[in-house]
């Protein structure tokens, strides 16, 4: 039997070797870390996550809870170890970065049909492979792949958020609780943290945030600066009006400050970045600030005046092909149907939506081994609904797209009440999916 190459030990391609494997192909995964990292990495672990630890909302009606949920039932490794290295965090699968890195390192390297190489790439290999290796693939294989395709990379620019150590903020006027409470009991604390802001604390600290020095862009990065809309630095969203931020990040809708029992102007959430429970991170606060900068601005929100940052915001910029273009809807690149691509430089945008990509890319990959042929999952299904956007949509201005109810097909008749319409796309994805996965594996 042939073997699969997977270049690229993130979330897809972890993914991806983990499910050819499970299905009996013998899978060489190549990872360049560390013996190379790139500008955001730390670590040599695979699945390292460098922006959020969040995997988003773990309710099925809710986009990214309902693809989990579809992944699960898929059997994905990647959200059964999320699941085992869980964080407190609300109706939101947030883990331990740590421990989930090495959990997910621990299952692909101790897998018998897995044989894991720590080098890098710089050549498309001949024969079956999936191109796993993410928005920061390195420049000789980035190359390599804009030979292969004659289509130009696109670029877009991805930012991380600072991270406070528990202890350093100030509690009041700080306090524990998430939005409407749903995360709790009238007995447990929440699991977010808040920092209140009143109108006058509000735009002060808006006005030292558009003041403030941004880092100066390498010169690689500033070919074609493109933000993405989920991920925009703060700094960019507040130079968009002076209440942007109110109704973004700082909205403080299901709020209520225990001191006056009553919704705050404005409030920055904290949220839980570690299992020991002694880092938060600042929630939607993405910048490419100076870091002496973040330390004078974000120590201007109450609570965080004497706050102790272990990391500061970071900017770096993330590459995708133009996919509608290149792929076939089972990530077959069109060209040449024994490579596949899967994961962020798909387009697809987050952390799940790149396991999703990594875990289709590798049953078919297997699939096309075995000789039997590939397979789409429906477009009722939020992983369908994600893949066939990221292969058809109009390829003029293609941006990265991340799940959202807004890519199923309408309902019919359609419930006016979102809370019920939501419920409905869940219950017919889950139900779609069932019936794919009966009819496709028996």
């Amino acid at each position: 039997m042939n073997e699969l190459i997977v270049i690229g030990a993130g979330l897809a391609g972890s993914e991806a070797a983990w499910q050819a494997a499970e299905r009996g192909v013998p899978v060489t995964l190549y990872e360049m870390r560390p013996a190379k990292m790139t500008p955001a990495h730390t670590t040599g672990l695979f699945a390292e996550l460098v922006c959020s630890n969040s995997l988003g909302s773990n309710l099925i009606n809710r986009a990214q809870g309902l693809l989990k949920e579809e992944l699960r039932r898929l059997g994905s490794l990647v959200i059964r170890c999320a699941d085992a290295t869980a964080l407190p965090a609300g109706g939101a699968l947030a883990v331990d970065r740590h421990s989930f890195a090495q959990a997910v390192t621990t299952a692909v390297t101790s897998h018998p049909l897995i044989t894991v190489r720590r080098e890098e790439v710089t050549a498309i290999p001949p024969g079956p492979a999936i191109i796993a290796t993410g928005p920061l693939t390195s420049e000789p294989l980035a190359q390599a792949i804009a030979e292969l395709t004659g289509r130009r990379y696109l670029h877009f620019y991805d930012a991380m958020a600072p991270i406070v150590t528990l202890e350093s903020i100030r509690m009041p006027p700080a306090w524990r609780q998430s939005r409407y409470d749903r995360d709790r009991d009238d007995q447990a604390p929440g699991d977010y943290i808040n920092c209140p802001l009143n109108r006058q604390e509000y735009y002060a600290f808006v006005e030292a945030l558009l003041a403030a020095e941004t880092i100066e862009l390498r010169p690689f990065e500033k070919e074609d600066e493109r933000f993405f809309e989920g991920c925009l630095p703060v700094e960019v969203l507040a130079a968009r009006g002076p209440e942007a931020l109110a109704f973004g990040p700082l909205r403080p809708v299901g709020l209520r400050d225990p001191r006056t029992g009553q919704r705050p102007f404005a409030a920055v959430q904290l949220r839980q970045d570690n299992l020991a429970g002694t880092l938060y991170n600042l929630v939607g606060f993405q910048t490419n600030l100076k870091w002496s900068e973040q330390e004078r601005v974000l120590r201007m929100i109450p609570g965080l005046e004497e706050a102790e940052f272990v990391r500061f915001g970071q900017m770096h910029r993330n590459t995708f092909i133009n996919s509608p273009l290149l792929l076939l809807p089972s990530l077959q690149c069109r060209s040449r149907p024994d490579l596949f691509f899967a994961g962020q430089i798909t387009g697809s945008e987050g952390y799940v939506s790149a396991a999703a990509g990594g875990l289709l890319a590798g049953l078919n990959a297997a699939r096309l081994i075995q000789g039997k042929p590939p397979v789409v999952p429906p477009q009722e299904t939020m992983l369908g609904a994600l893949l066939h956007y990221v292969t058809h949509a109009e390829p003029d201005g293609f941006q990265p797209m991340k799940a959202n109810f807004g890519l199923l097909p309408s309902l019919f008749p359609s419930p006016r009440n979102k809370r019920q319409r939501y419920d409905a796309y869940a219950k017919r994805a889950l139900a779609a999916l069932e019936a794919w996965k009966n009819k496709t594996f028996g």
